[in-house]
């Protein structure tokens, strides 16, 4: 038996085209894909990549079939497109999303929420900084942790069928309270990409004799930075405005540490030096451990 006869998913970006192909090469998870998108020239790279089996403008038709509703959208869309979607839904359908922040858009979206729709929630910690339909593989969530937050409503089933999809997607699971999945999500993604687009606007204002050189001369680590910072700009401010209370939180811990750090390096702090860049190969070590690297 399939998990969702009709499954429909809102906006095939790099999450959502990796979905649609993971559905492809594993057809027994649904029987029929429903994709939707405003973008005409969206629409027409899922015809021509064959990710679906109804490719539709026509998003409040698109959702009335569905058992699962998925939005791939911002997360500055989720509420709005969900509060659109939510009234042609049918009775029993489950509404999820993949969004990266949890907080801002459950307190946005309740007041649109039906008894009669489970809503649950997951965020899949993968991802590149590539963007659109063509952005996407199969293979993207691969051994990748994916976090659920649902509802406090929520029925069991419609947890575990969630979680059954992500399973087959190749995710690990873990279900999580929202306000601890904004603070996790704020330190190991939200902080570090924070980081690596100032860094590159740093670099970026130096002046231009120096900035030639910072080019031709950037080591790895500038490159790591720079692959980040590449990323979908809508999509990261999304992201920054709807956990900031979580990322200036760690941003605040974040400088308290970055200024121990280079007091430890004006003051000749050998001892200090030494064992925060020991936290970091332990970090790194961990990482790798764990199958995250």
């Amino acid at each position: 038996m399939p998990l969702f006869r009709t499954f429909c998913v809102i906006g095939p970006g790099l999450i959502g085209s990796s979905v649609l192909r993971r559905l492809r090469t594993d057809p027994g998870l649904v029987d029929r894909i429903i994709v939707a998108d405003r973008d005409p020239a969206v629409l027409e790279r899922i015809r021509c990549l064959d990710l679906g089996d109804i490719i539709t403008d026509d998003i409040p038709k698109a959702v009335a079939e569905a058992d699962c509703v998925m939005l791939c959208v911002p997360v500055g869309a989720i509420a709005p497109v969900a509060g659109t979607i939510l009234p042609y839904m049918k009775p029993g359908a489950i509404l999820t999303d993949v969004g990266s922040t949890r907080r801002s858009v459950v307190d946005a979206l309740m007041p649109h929420l039906r008894d009669d729709i489970p809503y649950v929630p997951a965020h899949p910690m993968a991802g590149t900084e590539h963007s659109g339909p063509d952005a996407g593989f199969a293979t993207l969530f691969e051994d990748r942790w994916c976090l659920l937050t649902p509802a406090a409503k929520a029925p069991q089933e419609a947890i575990d069928r969630i979680a059954a999809f992500w399973r087959a997607m190749g995710a690990r699971i873990r279900i999580m309270d929202v306000d601890h999945h904004d603070t996790i999500c704020a330190m190991v993604s939200h902080l570090p990409h924070l980081i690596a687009f100032t860094i590159c606007g740093t670099a970026d204002t130096l002046a231009e004799d120096m900035r030639a050189e910072v080019l031709d001369f950037a080591a790895s680590g500038f490159r790591d930075f720079t692959r980040i910072a590449a990323s979908d700009p809508t999509m990261w401010r999304d992201i920054f405005l709807n956990n900031s209370d979580a990322l200036l939180g760690v941003l605040d811990r974040f400088s308290q540490d970055a200024a121990a750090m280079a007091k430890a390096i004006r003051e000749g702090d050998e001892k200090t030096i030494v064992e925060t860049i020991s936290r970091g190969r332990r970090i790194r070590r961990s990482l790798l451990e764990n199958r995250q690297a």
